[in-house]
């Protein structure tokens, strides 16, 4: 039997081509995304990672106790102190360090990775006896001396097109500095060869900016050879102020910053595996419909293999030999494949301005079996079922017809099956119309029920194919009912009926693909209309300037400036923080009540933004409702951490608003309790005229370019409010271009074998009358009917499920309103049809170029 499966696997080798091709390309997507996302995540891991290898110790500065202002231990941290731990028996080396972060423009003026601030880098270039600085070895010119002076690795010089000798604009917390480019190094820190930027600087001008003048923010110690890890630590503990300073052994930080940076890219890991799941998902479907043709078209032959003596259990095997050594040769181009698509997605995902962490390609063994168990496990489960149902055949009925209809038990147990599980996963959608929120519970409910109705719809497919393909026959009306187009239309009808199982597993790819883009392009497009209606309707600045992230403030002389700027009519600064209530986190606006109307469209329920004070907050409707207050109401917390908890009374609330975020507090209050005490991190600004872009250039002028500043008009706030939403929308038109190449390899794949089925039949056709071009026409329109059939139960199920799963969002999104995307949903609708139109081609080719007599003539 092994030599039988060999034997028919080299006499169809062309009909399995697209069967390894689909299994293939599931490979490939699987196996490069696993790649892809681990290689990710360990350039991230990288771009986030301090190299501890042979730091013995490091010192660093206490904490101050909380409530207590200043800037805890850095005064311990001085050259007296390095020279005491370098006199310590058993140091090798101290090496002291000034780090922060910093975030320079480009040699056009734009931000150099400004979205990146965990990977901006600077600290002191602190060069030793020999005048160097061994961790920095200097490539070109020569290590900063002055204030305005500094050094770049030569990767931050390449990506922001900077030389030596050039002015460069950099920002490290508020006001913006200018320096002069004067040398280029190399470094060997991983957070700045994955995707990171150096900057240098003398090391008095970084004691300035990161710690305090004359002292470092930590000290690494060496041991000498030979050296107890234990007498070391207790040496270093004698010399050190145990109030202000403490030390860490590296071993112990290389493991906080494991479980630190792994909990950072857990993210990057999930999204690139959706589309492996989605593309197994639904490049098994062509596996199984493949598989289930293969064994239809062989009947005869494995019911003359039971004839002459073959058991079931061998023809079983002998037809799973044969699934796993396409599997086994799908898996190996598969993989393959799926290196070539993980050295490529980066650079398809990278931006100038938001780059991708470089790195190797990171191989591991997972996307090894992945290969194996997707390739070879999917095929071999694949062709089990059509298997043991051909071997099931009584052999003088299976040499008697090719082609066994399903049992009508079969098909009634699937119909009954079917509205099961439509009733239970409709039942389940529609009754979460009545959701206020969209909980955890309800969320798991919603995903659930729409994968009921997706399995529904795939059970019922078969039983749907007829009626719903006679209801779309006025549809072939497009190519005549008359004449050679008519004939064309009715017998692509036709072929299409013949097998309603093969039909709707062949439609089934499509429908997957379009019911799960359609309908989270109807959610998306709701969202994002109530967002923009959100970001514009809460606004009523012109423009919004703010710090890239909540952790940065703006320069303190910025507001002024601001305000100062021809045109400005209103510039209301806004400092940003957090609000601690019981085991809850909420961000809090400290504001000025007298100029927020002019800049913040408020809807206050209840209460006013004008008795906002010390003590005295309003908070977001959203907040009001789960945590049960109201105006008048007292809550005990806290602004900011390492605070303790006060009553604060409820004086307003107020429809939900991004720009105001969950409360609003006095601005002078927030302020002293912020990341950055005594800083702001927006300001609002209400202009005389219309926005325009020199508008827009004053405002940047007046906060100096920097980095760390953006400057928003209301377009760019409406675009940035429906990011997230944009994201998911092009994830998903990923998951559809997936989803389409698999339907083009599958209709292909259909069309073929159909062809090979209907040689005599297309040869009749041929002598009887219908020209080449007669053929083609018949075999396309079958494709779209086929394409058409799947298009319209996805677009069922996806725009059904998004309105039931809507509701959810309308319970915590007031302006949401279900709004679908009709552009969309027709362009959806006319790519599937051009999909079914383009597997077409080469089948109605072959199919015409085949010669009657020869056709007629073959058995």
């Amino acid at each position: 039997m092994f030599k039988t499966t060999l034997r028919n696997v080299r006499a169809h080798k062309a009909r399995l081509l697209m069967t390894v091709l689909a299994v293939t390309l599931g490979v490939a997507f699987v196996c490069g995304t696993l790649v892809f996302a681990e290689s990710s995540s360990a350039a991230h891991r990288a771009a986030a990672s301090k190299n501890f290898a042979g730091i013995a110790l490091t010192v660093s500065p206490k904490e101050p106790p909380p409530g207590e202002a200043g800037r805890g231990g850095d005064g311990a941290l001085d050259a007296a102190l390095v020279r005491k731990l370098a006199a310590l028996p058993g140091v090798a080396e101290v090496r002291p360090s000034v780090d922060g972060s910093a975030t320079l423009n480009a040699a056009d003026g734009s931000p150099l990775r400004g979205g990146k601030a965990w990977a901006n880098l600077a600290g002191a270039y602190v060069p030793g006896g020999d005048g160097t600085d061994q961790r920095y070895p200097l490539v070109t010119g020569r290590a900063p001396a002055r204030a305005d002076e500094l050094v770049v690795d030569r990767g931050t010089a390449a990506a922001g097109h900077l030389a030596v000798g050039d002015l460069v604009t950099l920002a490290t917390d508020g006001p913006v500095l200018k320096k002069r480019l004067v040398g280029l190094v190399d470094t060997r820190d991983s957070r700045v060869t994955a995707g990171g930027t150096l900057a240098l600087f003398d090391t008095a001008t970084a004691q300035r900016l990161f710690a305090s003048p004359g002292h470092f923010t930590s000290i690494d110690l060496t041991a000498a050879h030979g050296t107890d890890p234990v007498t070391l630590s207790t040496e270093v503990a004698t010399v050190l102020p145990a109030d202000r300073a403490e030390m860490t052994s590296g071993a112990a930080q290389a493991a906080q910053q494991a479980t630190n940076v792994d909990l950072m890219t857990r993210g990057y890991q999930k999204m690139p595996k959706i589309f492996a799941g989605v593309a197994l998902f639904i490049g098994s479907f062509l596996i199984v419909n493949t598989f289930t043709m293969l064994v239809s078209r062989r009947t005869r032959e494995i019911a003359l293999l039971r004839a002459i003596g073959a058991t079931r259990r061998q023809v079983v095997r002998s037809v799973l030999w044969e699934a796993a050594l396409v599997g086994l040769a799908a898996s190996v181009a598969g993989f393959a494949a799926g290196l070539g698509i993980a050295e490529v997605l980066p650079s398809i995902l990278t931006t100038r301005q938001d780059s991708l962490p470089a790195g190797p390609l990171v191989i591991g063994m997972r996307p090894v079996l992945a290969a194996l168990g997707v390739g070879v496990g999917i095929t071999v489960l694949a062709a089990w079922l059509p298997s043991r149902r051909a071997a099931k055949v009584a052999p003088i009925e299976a040499l008697r017809s090719a082609e066994q209809p399903p049992a009508p038990a079969a098909s009634r147990a699937r119909g009954i099956t079917g509205l099961v599980l439509l009733v239970a996963g409709a039942g389940l959608l529609v009754s979460l119309t009545g959701a206020k929120d969209a909980s955890d519970a309800n969320m798991q409910n919603a995903m659930f029920g729409c994968a009921l109705l997706l399995a529904a719809l795939i059970a019922l497919a078969p039983l749907l194919a007829g009626p719903v393909i006679r209801l779309g026959s006025r549809l072939t009306g497009l190519f005549g009912n008359r004449g050679r187009s008519g004939v064309s239309g009715r017998l692509a009808r036709a072929n299409a009926l013949r097998d309603p199982r093969r039909t709707a597993a062949t439609a089934s790819v499509l429908m997957v693909s379009t019911a799960l883009v359609a309908g989270l392009a109807v959610i998306g497009s709701s969202t994002g209309q109530a967002l923009d209606r959100q970001a514009a309707d809460g606004l009523s600045a012109d423009y919004v300037i703010e710090a890239r992230t909540s952790t940065l403030a703006l320069d303190p002389a910025a507001p002024k400036r601001v305000a100062d700027t021809p045109g400005v009519r209103t510039a209301a600064a806004v400092a940003d923080s957090t609000l601690f209530t019981g085991g809850n986190v909420r961000s809090i606006s400290g504001v000025d009540p007298a100029a927020l109307p002019e800049v913040m469209k408020l809807d206050f329920i209840s209460g006013s933004a004008g008795a906002i004070g010390t003590g005295r907050i309003a908070v977001s409707e959203s907040v009001a409702r789960e945590q049960g207050l109201r105006t008048g109401s007292t809550v005990k917390a806290h602004i900011g951490p390492g605070q303790d908890f006060a009553d604060y009374t409820v004086v307003g609330v107020y429809r939900d608003n991004p720009l105001a975020q969950d409360a609003l507090g006095a601005r002078g209050e927030v302020q002293r309790h912020s990341f950055k005490p005594g800083t702001v991190q927006r300001i609002l600004v209400r202009t005389d005229g219309a926005v325009s872009d020199a508008t827009a250039a004053r405002l940047r002028s007046a906060t100096g370019n920097s980095p760390l500043v953006q400057v928003k008009d209301r377009e760019a706030l409406v675009a940035e409010a429906g990011g997230t939403v944009g994201e998911l929308l092009t994830l998903m038109y990923g998951l559809l271009a997936i989803g389409a190449l698999i339907s083009l390899l599958g209709i292909v794949n259909t069309l073929a074998m159909s062809v090979a089925e209907r040689t005599r039949e297309i040869g009749v056709l041929r002598a009887i009358g219908m020209d080449r071009a007669g053929v083609r026409r018949m075999i396309r329109v079958e494709a779209v009917t086929v394409a058409a059939f799947g298009t319209l139960l996805g677009l069922v199920g996806g725009v059904f499920g998004a309105w039931a799963v809507g509701s959810l969002t309308s319970g915590a999104m007031t302006r949401y309103v279900f709004s679908p995307p009709w552009g969309t949903l027709a362009l959806l609708t006319l790519l599937a049809l051009v999909t079914g139109a383009l597997a077409a081609a080469v089948p109605a080719r072959r199919a015409a170029a085949l010669s009657p007599l020869e056709a007629v003539g073959k058995t």
